[in-house]
């Protein structure tokens, strides 16, 4: 089990929520989506985490949106933790991004594209922050072994799994729900990422997704034993700058929750 500011994740407990826009947009759809989601969780009683990319570094075009400043949206990150009391999640994507990420963070989050690059993992590790691996897309499960080793030899076991899908020929992902059990067996807490598991990657200059799909494998998750589930939440998904057509809209957020909630409980008495 982790403790991440309010929030414990792990160890047989109920399922913790990380939730919130793709990428830091601007302070206004932030706070309002923060604050949206934390009357969800609250009336519901799910544990939650914030989510927000303050910058995207992995764009599949030159042209697309990768952040209104890094400064600007690590402020307006803080504002989220101070006003609403919720841990913080982003993602690094270079050992030069640490400083500054975790000035906002409670868990750094490695993305998928890089869960093999020993130096920042090791460097993720250093911070004694929680960190959240993203299982590549090219990645067997049983070869995660190898990244939660170069955290762990750093002395930080604050260590998350997250499964988003495995590529499964061009332009498109499967999830193979094996992977859940087989992540769960190194003995860290398991994320489900049901909506970059719906993304087609990279089609015609930009990522596609199936956004129908989010409700389903969140369930089917859940059906086996999950120890968070992640949501990119948007007021608004079709205007996002960034996976427009991957994000869940806020105002469905309640009634997954409340359905995966039902099985995350009949799973955990058992």
């Amino acid at each position: 089990m982790i403790q991440i500011g309010n929030a414990k994740v792990g160890g047989g407990l109920p399922f913790v929520l990380i939730a919130g826009p793709c990428v830091v947009e601007n302070e206004k759809i932030t706070l309002s989506t923060a604050e949206q989601i934390k009357l969800i969780t609250s009336k519901l009683g799910v544990p939650f985490i914030f989510k927000s990319s303050y910058k995207k570094a992995n764009r599949t075009s030159v042209n697309s949106f990768t952040g209104i400043g890094d400064s600007e949206a690590i402020n307006i990150l803080k504002k989220v933790n101070q006003k609403f009391d919720i841990p913080i999640l982003t993602d690094v994507h270079s050992v030069e991004e640490i400083s500054r990420a975790i000035e906002c963070a409670d868990i750094l989050q490695i993305p998928a594209f890089l869960c093999r690059q020993t130096e920042l993992l090791i460097a993720a590790g250093k911070t004694g922050k929680a960190v959240n691996i993203k299982k590549g897309q090219f990645l067997a499960p049983s070869d995660m072994r190898h990244t939660i080793e170069k955290v762990e030899s750093t002395g930080n076991k604050k260590i998350m799994l997250t499964e988003r899908g495995t590529t499964f020929g061009y332009n498109n992902l499967v999830v193979d729900m094996r992977s859940l059990v087989v992540m769960r067996e190194f003995g860290y807490p398991v994320v489900m990422d049901a909506t970059h598991s719906v993304q087609l990657p990279g089609g015609g200059g930009k990522t596609g997704g199936q956004p129908r799909f989010i409700k389903p494998l969140a369930k089917a998750a859940a059906a086996i034993g999950i120890d968070a589930l992640f949501l990119e939440v948007h007021p608004n998904p079709s205007d996002a700058l960034s996976d427009s057509d991957s994000q869940l809209p806020i105002s469905e957020l309640q009634q997954v929750l409340m359905e995966v909630q039902e099985i995350d409980e009949l799973i955990k008495k058992k």
